[in-house]
């Protein structure tokens, strides 16, 4: 099989370094002809998990030096779903398949648009990742990686994709409810991410302060209200407990909207509590404290020019 991986961010640095431990032919696509450069010569650097290694790798930002290609995996941000499945289109084939392991909702509706339903595969990974520079990435925590289709069916391409995956050490799985799962983890991360991005707090300093704990809890209770209106089958009974056991267990860690912000960088907040938001309002669920970190993450992004320090 053929693999092509869209974007060199932390999971998709990762990705690409366990895929290329098997026998499959694995590529990096890359927008930065230069970097692409650079990774495909240097090759990927791993730490953490598993000690230090490097893998070698084939880097591109030219579609045609792929072809075509039997999977793209689109680890993108979230805002640049569209452009990637766009740049990756032209190595797609009939059979071709789109697999988004991306934060947020609306990632399988933006690449359905582009290639088809029939094309597209939805997932989720719980891997730590932490990307600390081109080419280097921290494996920072094992974890699940669960794939699905928007319509439930599991066709014999998605089993020969997680066999793949579990070769390589990366623990996968398939789940006819994909749905259920990206709103359960999107409940999980409407209660940490943004806050962690405004206060600047490690996940475990949330649960510490009055304060934070009362919006984490507010922003959980009303992500889960607005998933249960749309009659969403949560994997979690009790979702507020599972943000804070999560915190917990991930207490030392930089959440993803907050290293976004310690690098002025554009966050994921249009698709985790913004998508909270949005339903809110669709659906006359009052969301003030998804509102409110919404309204904050996205002044901290205005003003990366103009804050203090």
């Amino acid at each position: 099989m053929k693999i092509a991986i869209v974007g060199p961010g932390a999971i998709g640095l990762l990705l690409t370094a366990h895929l290329s431990k098997t026998k499959e032919e694995i590529w990096l696509l890359d927008k930065d002809k230069e970097r692409a450069l650079r990774i495909g010569k240097n090759g990927i650097s791993v730490t953490g998990l598993g000690g230090d290694w490097k893998a070698s790798v084939k880097a591109t930002a030219n579609t045609a030096d792929i072809a075509q290609a039997d999977l793209v995996i689109i680890c993108v941000k979230s805002y640049h779903t569209k452009d990637a499945v766009n740049q990756a289109k032209s190595l797609l084939g009939e059979n071709s398949k789109v697999l988004t392991l991306q934060n947020g909702i609306g990632n399988i509706e933006i690449i359905s648009e582009a290639v088809g339903s029939e094309k597209t595969i939805g997932g989720i990974t719980n891997l730590g990742a932490t990307l600390l520079g081109e080419g280097r990435v921290k494996f920072a925590g094992k974890g699940e990686t669960v794939l699905g289709r928007a319509d439930g069916k599991l066709p014999v391409e998605m089993r020969a994709i997680r066999e793949i995956f579990n070769k390589c050490g990366l623990e996968t799985r398939l789940t006819q409810d994909i749905k259920g799962l990206l709103w359960s983890k999107l409940i999980i991360n409407a209660g940490i991410n943004a806050l962690g991005a405004v206060t600047r707090l490690k996940n475990g300093s949330l649960l510490d302060y009055e304060g934070t704990r009362k919006i984490l809890r507010g922003a959980v209770t009303e992500a889960t209200r607005v998933a249960k209106r749309k009659r969403i089958k949560l994997i979690y009974d009790d979702p507020l407990a599972k943000a804070e056991a999560v915190c917990e267990a991930t207490s030392g860690n930089v959440c993803s909207m907050l290293a976004d912000v310690l690098m002025k960088k554009r966050t994921e907040i249009d698709f985790i509590n913004g998508v909270v938001v949005r339903l809110g309002q669709e659906l006359n669920i009052p969301v003030p404290y998804n509102a409110m970190l919404v309204d904050l993450v996205k002044t901290i992004e205005a003003s990366y020019a103009v804050a203090a320090g």
